[in-house]
């Protein structure tokens, strides 16, 4: 296997996109599996029945599902049938993430956030070369949105916020403030805006307010305050640092290279043209990440492009082969394992800024919707001028990433504890023009 996947073997798990523990995998499963069957014999929602009519209407759709249940990895697999799945999304798309409460091995009870559900219910799926067909499709990835936005509609209504409590599932409860302020993210009220501190849900008024939420002034200062520095513009873990990209690039799994024409949406103009040669910084959120978009630079924005894309496609693999939690070849992560890839393919915003700061030209600021991640929005208008460390979006419903691209002229030097894994703080320097 190509040293990316082994590079990129603890993020797999990483923040609630993969459980850490086994056992809260198969709670997971058990729980959804042991409540579809429950309502097997109701109507669909709305949503899930626009989305079964879309895919068993299309021949070539349907067959590919059933192609995919007979390719995925057998070892762990749950989901029978599309029927089966039909009724899981019915479940899914009218609750929150939530925490899930087990014990391990040795009678531990343990709890992690699963705060990515649609990503763990297609992740084995996207791992063969039927879902890599399917999940490409225009048609496949239009009954997609709907649904995702429909399951966004619920997340930002009052209802959504009952995952919000300080009970052992909640995400204010033990196990899930810990996963909130772990990696020096900081103590939650003490770190983040909340309308009501002293409310056992804080007082957001519905999951999606809580995901996006705001820090408290002063919680992530910038500084220092130098026209030479570039910074991190999202709280995420550093996947890759490419120079010398090419316009067109191979991006199957052995390196993914980037690719300027496909990054920045099959685009071939003045503007596209100065990032040929140049470098690429890519980073990834988790679902407990602050989930806001900062400018790395103090400048103008010049453009702000929309590139519709893919929601669940990976690049199958054969899994992972030195993963110590993990068994050979286990093929779950192969979305994590995609990321470059996914600069390429899946939906995304483009914010171009040019920097007041000439030596660093302009930057590509690429907001990349993985998975549930059915909205990239951003707050900015072009031609406004925003100092490093403004607000210039936000995604919304669960985990993320997003590059950075610098011309080819740039001269970058990038800090000694920028490393691939390192979880960086928003806001902090990551890079300077020399």
């Amino acid at each position: 296997m190509h040293s990316l996947a082994s590079e990129q073997t603890s993020l797999i798990r990483y923040g609630g996109w993969r459980p850490v523990h086994s056992k809260i995998y198969e709670a997971f499963f058990n729980d959804i599996l042991r409540r579809a069957k429950l309502i097997d014999n109701r109507a669909h929602e709305p949503a899930v029945l626009a989305f079964q009519t879309a895919i068993n209407t299309n021949a070539e759709m349907a067959d590919l599902f059933d192609q995919m249940l007979v390719q995925v990895w057998p070892r762990v697999n749950r989901v029978s049938s599309f029927n089966e799945l039909l009724y899981v999304l019915d479940i899914l798309t009218m609750a929150a993430p939530r925490l899930y409460i087990t014990r391990d091995e040795h009678d531990n009870e343990i709890g992690e956030p699963i705060g990515a559900p649609m990503y763990v219910m297609f992740d084995l799926l996207s791992n063969t070369s039927a879902g890599y067909d399917l999940f490409r499709k225009p048609a496949f990835n239009d009954a997609m949105k709907k649904l995702l936005d429909d399951w966004g509609v619920y997340l930002q209504s009052p209802a959504s916020n009952n995952t919000l409590h300080n009970g052992p599932d909640g995400w204010f409860g033990e196990f899930g403030l810990k996963s909130l302020e772990d990696l020096g993210r900081g103590k939650f009220n003490e770190t983040y805006m909340c309308p009501n501190e002293h409310a056992v849900n804080r007082g957001y008024i519905s999951w999606d307010a809580f995901f996006t939420r705001k820090f408290q002034l002063n919680a992530r200062p910038v500084e220092p305050r130098d026209l030479t520095l570039i910074y991190s513009a999202c709280e995420s873990t550093v996947i890759r640092i490419q120079r010398n990209i090419k316009e067109h690039d191979q991006f199957w799994l052995k390196g993914q290279n980037y690719s300027v024409y496909d990054m920045l949406g099959q685009r071939e103009d003045h503007v596209s043209r100065p990032f040929i040669g140049g470098t690429v910084y890519q980073a990834f959120l988790s679902p407990q990440d602050y989930h806001r978009w900062h400018s790395p630079v103090n400048g103008t924005i010049y453009q702000i492009c929309h590139v519709k894309g893919t929601y669940f496609a990976a690049l199958p693999d054969d899994g992972v082969d030195n993963d110590i939690d993990l068994e050979v070849s286990d093929a779950r992560g192969a979305l994590c394992r995609s990321q470059p890839w996914l600069t390429h393919s899946a939906t995304r915003a483009i914010i171009y800024i040019d920097a007041d700061n000439e030596d660093i030209g302009r930057i590509a600021f690429i907001s990349v919707g993985m998975a549930e991640v059915s909205t990239c929005e951003v707050t900015v208008e072009e031609g406004q001028h925003v100092e490093a460390g403004a607000e210039l979006g936000m995604f919304h419903f669960g985990g993320s990433s997003y590059a950075l691209m610098f011309e080819n002229n740039v001269n970058l030097q990038f800090f000694d504890d920028i490393q691939v894994g390192e979880h960086i703080l928003i806001n902090r320097p990551i890079t300077r023009v020399v």
